[in-house]
């Protein structure tokens, strides 16, 4: 083939067809150079008439990832993909797409408008939504059109991916190969060149029926789905517009709303919570030079509820585990616990036997902490009990090699008292799983004074390898994820003192977005482990937060939570929960003594103290240095516990809302609760004065 460069795409002839291919590394964006490219492309595909036909491929590892991201909200440049789709679609002689690793978004959308599509192993998907948008040049017009409103809804409104056998099934494309992608494209394209047919355009396939019943139902889907989020809803509205719609007027009508979401604070936070993910992953201790040690055998020490979900996280990694347990009957119940989590993830069709065997050929269970030994990496698991966690941490230093990283998985307690049980303290940090840890996306990988690079740049690499995110902070009591809750707490704490229900901040924390309230994820957690904790703080707390003993008093009264059907609520046989007068009655008892009469709480002050608790607190992580950046705070509360990641997070909300407004908010609060809990922090105090933010 002779072959030339146009910007970022390389215009070559095979024959009487012509191949445009798509050289724009690392992910082939289409960013300005591309489009301009495959504009140029086109010109001479259609000036040339010794041309019939038309291939678009690309080089590298996939077809294309879609939208250069730096391009939004800037203004952008001609030509338009709208344009280059449209010219596509409406080509006299026929075009194929060539299409292999990933085509997403603007990728598919350029396919789509392909007369045909050809692809060896691939995925196609349309994931706007998850920046809070949706396709803008031609994905809600054209795709219902080849797949049908069910599943085009669910790739446009939930992301959802498609690989080649389900899209070959669906009709996404026409054809899959095994071999030589490109000469079967190119051998695709004369074929349809010779056909006396004229092209198949999408846009004048029909739309299907989508009648008014279809449309509540998939509103009323995504709203419990997806509460709260702008985009998935506006995809409904647009495939009910395009079932009606001329397509010319609905594919300027998608692009219209499109550009509208693109201005949301929905789709600023999203886009925000994606990059601020991406800079999570940097650890900025580390020098770009230093590389992770390679982790093939992990111990984990402590067969609890915390170590099986981490040993399943391992295993599902292809690692290979020792499990340690201090007794045979510890293990034997771990071992079930493992087992049952993969029986379940068989009969869900996530997993097949044979997968689930060969992850538990490499799980060995011990009751010896000396077959810890060939490890490369040994978590430790057990109860918070400093003493307790000193002695195994001290027998597994015994027992491993100089290089095995030693991490702890401790919520709570002082880093340096841990690190300080170890001979080889650079190689010893927190490995800060989130319960339960074979599901949770987060970890927190925690740095002790000594802790080398090389020890966090390999627990980065192997959270990354988990499947999770890993945001790297400093020591400090409860990092940052549990410093912070526990101001929430102490807030939702000193809310039932002045007045407020369980009930009634659960409901506006979850109306808020939240996937569940404080007090109804207490009942879940055991009040139990909650009194342990704050025994375990109860040293350093204030004394209003010690004389808010609300959860000592309901396990003194047999209240576990939901393990023994008691705790801020009632739960029946079914775990449905519901108000309790008694612990109504045991509040009044708790204000009466405390001389703390009740009065009526809005919704609005609920919601301000528990917010700004977190607002407060993570500005002062930042400050002292505990967090490198705001946005990490960002990541550990929408991935740790649910903060809605379409308002970013703490630090972003309230940089939405001006930090004038949130320092005079805090002000307020710090003559109404107590100084000691709302003083301002000193960074807020500084960003207000310029109107600046917490986070971009």
């Amino acid at each position: 083939m002779n072959q030339h460069a146009t910007t970022s795409v390389l215009v070559s002839r095979a024959g009487r067809v012509l191949v445009a291919e798509i050289d724009n590394s690392p992910v082939n964006a289409l960013s300005h150079s591309v489009r301009a490219g495959l504009s140029a492309a086109l010109d001479a595909f259609e000036r040339d008439d010794g041309v019939e036909a038309m291939v678009i491929a690309a080089r590298g590892k996939l077809f294309s990832a879609g939208a250069d991201i730096t391009e939004f909200g800037t203004s952008m440049q001609q030509p338009f993909l709208g344009d280059i789709v449209a010219r596509l679609d409406g080509s006299r002689k026929p075009v194929v797409a060539a299409i292999s690793g990933k085509a997403l978004g603007g990728g598919l959308e350029l396919a789509l408008a392909c007369h045909g599509r050809i692809a060896s192993a691939a995925a196609f998907a349309l994931p706007e939504v998850r920046l809070g948008i949706l396709p803008g040049s031609g994905g809600v017009v054209r795709l219902p059109r080849l797949v049908g409103v069910e599943q085009a809804l669910e790739m446009i409104a939930e992301g959802k991916e498609l690989n080649s056998p389900e899209a070959l099934a669906c009709g996404l494309i026409d054809r899959c190969v095994d071999g030589d992608l490109l000469n079967a494209a190119i051998g695709y394209a004369a074929e349809l060149a010779a056909s006396s047919d004229a092209p198949r355009r999408t846009s004048a396939l029909p739309f299907p029926p989508f009648d008014e019943d279809r449309q509540e139902e998939a509103r009323k889907r995504y709203a419990r789905k997806y509460p709260g989020r702008e985009a998935p809803q506006k995809a409904v509205e647009l495939f009910a517009m395009a079932s009606k719609t001329p397509f010319d007027d609905a594919a300027r009508r998608e692009y219209e709303v499109c550009k509208e979401l693109l201005t949301t604070s929905q789709s600023r936070a999203l886009r925000y919570s994606f990059q601020a993910e991406k800079a999570a992953r940097r650890v900025e201790t580390v020098l770009n030079n230093v590389q992770p040690r390679e982790i093939e055998r992990a111990g984990v020490a402590g067969a609890g509820t915390m170590g099986r979900g981490i040993t399943v996280a391992l295993l599902n990694a292809g690692l290979h585990v020792t499990l340690y347990g201090r007794t045979e009957t510890s293990l034997e119940r771990a071992r079930e616990a493992v087992a049952k989590t993969y029986a379940s993830a068989v009969k869900r069709g996530r997993l097949t036997e044979e997968a689930v065997n060969d992850r538990l050929s490499r799980l060995t269970g011990t009751t010896g902490i000396s077959s810890m030994s060939g490890c490369d990496i040994v978590v430790e698991t057990i109860s918070e009990d400093l003493d307790a966690k000193r002695t195994l941490i001290s027998a597994i230093d015994g027992t491993v090699g100089d290089d095995t990283i030693i991490a702890t998985n401790t919520s709570f307690l002082d880093l340096e008292a841990l690190a300080s049980a170890t001979s080889r303290p650079q190689n010893f940090a927190g490995m800060h799983f989130f319960n339960p840890a074979n599901l949770m996306k987060l970890v927190e990988n925690v740095r002790a004074e000594k802790s080398s690079a090389l020890t966090l740049a390999t627990l980065a690499a192997l959270a990354h390898r988990l499947g999770k995110i890993a945001v790297t902070v400093g020591p400090s009591e409860g990092f940052v994820a549990n410093r912070m809750l526990s101001k929430r707490t102490r807030e939702a704490l000193f809310l039932l003192q002045d007045g407020a229900t369980p009930a009634q901040v659960d409901r506006v924390l979850t109306e808020f977005g939240f996937p569940v309230g404080p007090f109804a994820l207490a009942d879940m957690a055991g009040l139990d482990v909650l009194a342990a904790t704050r025994a375990s703080r109860f040293d350093g707390m204030s004394e209003r937060e010690r004389s808010a003993d609300i959860v000592e008093r309901l396990v003194a009264a047999g209240r576990l939570g939901r393990k023994s059907g008691e705790g801020y609520y009632r739960y029946d046989a079914d775990g449905r929960k519901a108000e309790d007068p008694a612990v109504a009655e045991l509040l009044e008892i708790h204000r009466r003594e405390r001389g703390i009469g009740a009065r009526q709480i809005g919704d609005a002050e609920v919601l301000e103290r528990c917010l700004l608790a977190l607002v407060n607190e993570g500005a002062n992580l930042v400050d002292e240095g505990t967090a490198a950046r705001a946005s990490d705070i960002d990541v550990v509360w929408t991935r740790g516990f649910g903060f809605p990641v379409h308002l970013g997070g703490p630090m972003f909300w309230a940089s939405e809302r001006g930090l004038p407004h949130i320092l005079d908010r805090l002000r307020h609060y710090s003559c109404a609760v107590g100084e000691e809990f709302f003083a301002p922090s000193p960074l807020i105090k500084q960003l207000a004065a310029d109107n600046g933010r917490l986070v971009g």
